[in-house]
């Protein structure tokens, strides 16, 4: 049983998996202190009001309803999700890009007469 465990605990996708969640949590606080940094007084600059959490409370029976609560919960995410595509994956997806294209022999550029001689062997091979 702890043989198992030892197995699941060392593979490499486990590791990958904590260290991605560990990563998350820094980057976490990161965007937390843009936001509270940068983005609030922005929106106490504009509405008067540090943040839309008091947006739209309204209350029920004793019950309080708060739809800015909502939206700045939303307002934070989108923040979080354009700071992880910007910073993250966009420049992931140019190293990849670079790397593929190194990687990569580059076509030869084929003459008049090798295109049409390829182009005979295709049409026969469809015979």
């Amino acid at each position: 049983m702890l043989k198992g465990f030892k197995e699941f605990i060392m593979r490499g996708n486990v590791v990958d998996l904590a260290v991605a969640v560990v990563i998350g949590a820094a980057f976490g606080k990161i965007i937390t202190a843009l936001v509270d940094g940068l983005i609030n007084p922005l929106v106490a600059a504009i509405f008067g009001q540090p943040d839309v959490t008091n947006v739209g409370t309204f209350t029920i029976n004793e019950a309080k309803f708060s739809i800015g609560l909502i939206l700045q919960e939303v307002i934070n995410f989108l923040f979080v999700a354009a700071a992880i595509y910007f910073v993250i994956v966009v420049p992931i997806n140019h190293l990849n890009e670079r790397r593929k294209r190194q990687s990569e022999p580059e076509a030869e550029t084929l003459t008049t007469d090798q295109e049409l001689l390829t182009e005979i062997r295709d049409a026969l091979r469809t015979r």
